[in-house]
């Protein structure tokens, strides 16, 4: 007998149901990203400018363990979505306990590695005199805590998959008030700086994973741990690992690319281009995390109808996120043309941080709407389990033209030149997206996108 949720997936208009899966998703995610965010203005009005540039050398650090929960989080719940679409739920239930088994691995290699290598890492990635201090005493709190929001944004990703996305997104809102309940009592009031940030995020993270495994362990949870599911089958992890791999590369470039990024800003602006750079990234991920939302709704969707062979529902899912995901980073680019100076004052009141960072806010929304486009089918090839396409998808973005853009438009125009090729390089993604797009029209599910 069909549960509830498989009817709703089946039946239920697609618009409905991205609307019901998509905005727990969408609060989660930008929740987020906003909290990120609002960390770097109090950090960058409560500590310095220079606080925010020593922030910013940890992203590659930060990103690369992201990259390891979004590995096991993505390929996870992607294979979960499609084993419920085929009515396995047992099967769901071992990919739910293998998956614990990556996430303490990872954490465990990469938090003993951070913690062992951070100061030659930091100098490697353009630390200076004034910025160094502030990075490491933030990664000294914050890499042990990695593990709870690994567990908090991986498990959340499951338990969305599963049929649960309003308690998924609040697992992100938890942690999320919570942070920005803390953030200001230890940076301002408890004058603990950086520090403070750090332990606030900490916080949030262990009770928002908290929340997580609470889920995962009540008897009422339609996927949850039965000791017989924890078994290590390495066919399931491969199948994880397999699904999961494009994000996770998609976070290596990331992190890759934040490296040479800090070093080429060093170079031809300094410690204050780095800052400049984390604040306008900060802008940026709040809406490409709007859109990271909207294509966690649409994952199980599309996961779900492509395991029960419904391709026109999975169509029709797909171009509804491409319009609306276009749509949102439109007001984006907006609002960098409109009122850019007025939205770095919110992080800092020195003048030339204000003035170089309010440049590269045009030049990094510039192409915004036509970006959305290229995230989305990236995320939906992986949907379906077409890691490979996913993984090129999301690597010619970083890797194949932001790279060799950034390293000679530097050399051409310095500083400028690091936000024209910001915009060139999505610009040559997009045309490789679409070009995909194309092709794969007839060739992936020739009878769903048949005239």
């Amino acid at each position: 007998m069909k549960k509830a949720v498989d009817i709703d997936l089946e039946t239920k208009p697609v618009g409905k149901l991205l609307l019901h899966y998509s905005i727990p998703a969408i609060i989660g995610t930008l929740s987020v990203s906003l909290c990120h965010l609002i960390d770097r203005a109090f950090i960058g009005q409560g500590v310095g400018p220079y606080a925010i540039s020593g922030l910013a050398l940890t992203f590659p650090i930060m990103i690369l363990t992201q990259a390891f929960g979004t590995l096991v989080g993505v390929g996870a719940s992607a294979r979960i979505s499609i084993v419920l679409g085929q009515k396995n739920i047992p099967f769901a239930e071992r990919v739910l306990a293998n998956s614990l088994y990556l996430t303490l691995t990872f954490w465990s290699l990469m938090t003993i590695f951070g913690l062992i290598f951070m100061e030659p890492l930091l100098t490697a990635f353009g630390g200076s005199e004034n910025t160094m201090p502030h990075a490491k005493e933030f990664l000294q709190i914050i890499l042990p805590a990695t593990l709870f929001s690994n567990i908090t944004y991986g498990y959340g990703s499951m338990m969305r998959a599963s049929g649960y996305p309003k308690k998924s997104m609040y697992a992100s809102l938890i942690g999320v008030i919570l942070n920005l309940i803390l953030a200001p009592i230890f940076i301002f009031g408890l004058n603990m700086g950086i520090k403070g940030a750090a332990w606030a995020t900490a916080i949030s993270m262990f009770v928002s994973a908290s929340y997580v495994m609470h889920h995962f362990l009540s008897k009422n949870s339609l996927v949850r741990f039965r000791r017989c599911a924890f078994k290590l089958k390495l066919y399931i992890i491969r199948n994880i690992t397999a699904i999961g791999l494009s994000p996770f590369l998609m976070n290596v470039a990331a992190s890759a690319v934040a490296i040479v990024v800090n070093l080429v800003l060093r170079q031809h602006g300094g410690d204050f281009a780095i800052g400049a750079y984390a604040i306008v990234g900060g802008y940026a991920m709040v809406f490409v995390m709007v859109i990271v939302g909207l294509c966690q709704g649409m994952q199980p969707i599309v996961g779900y109808n492509f395991g029960a062979r419904k391709l026109k529902r999975m169509k029709d899912t797909l171009l509804l996120v491409i319009k609306i995901s276009m749509g949102i980073n439109a007001i984006g680019l907006a609002l960098a043309l409109l009122i850019p100076a007025s939205m770095i004052r919110l992080f800092t009141t020195d003048i030339l941080l204000i003035e170089i960072a309010s440049r590269g806010l045009f030049f990094v929304f510039l192409m915004a709407p036509l970006i959305g486009f290229q995230i989305v089918t990236a995320n939906f090839y992986q949907s379906v389990n077409k890691p490979g396409l996913s993984i090129f998808m999301s690597l010619c973005r970083q890797l194949l033209f932001f790279v060799p853009c950034l390293l000679l438009f530097s050399n051409w125009w310095g500083l400028n030149g690091v936000w024209y090729a910001i915009s060139v390089s999505d610009l040559l993604s997009v045309i490789v997206a679409f070009s995909v797009f194309l092709w794969q029209k007839r060739v992936f599910y020739p009878r769903t996108f048949a005239k």
